[in-house]
């Protein structure tokens, strides 16, 4: 892939998107439709995509989802008690996250994907809060594809603040967000094209 297709000079963030208890800050293009067409298709055929798995009262529940996991050597990751072997990074990976950690001002060592065929695909309520992520960083959630409803609850008093995240779409969540509220993209039945989502994170390494 050319290195051209990835130049675009917008870097402008909203960070207006919560009331309280955290920042999350949104950046509508971070990458063109052109450039977002060979970024999907290029991760599409790249990675070893499976079925997300769960466990749910001792058993192991398969979703319609699909999610690729990839970080750099030694990060293990557990993510609905199911533990993540994780990929090697692509060259359109790292250029992504490059992009990303200088908008960001955050390094990442792994990226958790989502593949999302359609609008009956989507993700409940949750935070991102598991042990091994590092609690002081940011994660950063890039869109690829159809344009879908995301929105946040807060844990105490249930506000809620809601947006649609674009193709080619950059939110980051800035602590303590995932302290203070939930999270979800809402499934639709409104026809919507297929989405990767790339939430890049900073794992705690133990030797």
């Amino acid at each position: 892939m050319q290195k051209e297709l990835f130049d675009n000079p917008q870097t402008s963030l909203q960070s207006d998107l919560l009331p309280k208890d955290g920042q999350a800050q949104y950046l509508p293009e971070l990458f063109d439709e052109g450039q977002c067409i060979d970024l999907f298709h290029a991760l599409k055929v790249s990675l070893q995509w499976q079925p997300e798995q769960v466990l749910m009262f001792g058993q192991k529940i398969s979703t319609r989802r699909k999610v690729a996991w990839v970080a750099d050597d030694g990060c293990s990751y557990t993510y609905s008690g199911i533990q993540k072997i994780p990929q090697s990074w692509t060259p359109e990976l790292l250029f992504i996250k490059r992009r990303i950690e200088v908008i960001s001002e955050w390094e990442f060592n792994s990226c958790l994907l989502n593949f999302y065929h359609d609008g009956e695909d989507g993700m409940g309520w949750h935070s991102d809060n598991e042990a091994e992520l590092d609690r002081k960083a940011p994660i950063a959630s890039l869109s690829l594809g159809g344009s879908r409803k995301f929105a946040f609850r807060h844990k105490k008093d249930k506000t809620v603040a809601s947006l649609f995240l674009e193709n080619g779409s950059l939110l980051i969540m800035r602590p303590p967000v995932q302290e203070f509220w939930t999270h979800s993209l809402l499934k639709t039945k409104t026809a919507v094209s297929p989405r990767i989502n790339l939430t890049f994170r900073k794992i705690i390494q133990h030797q």
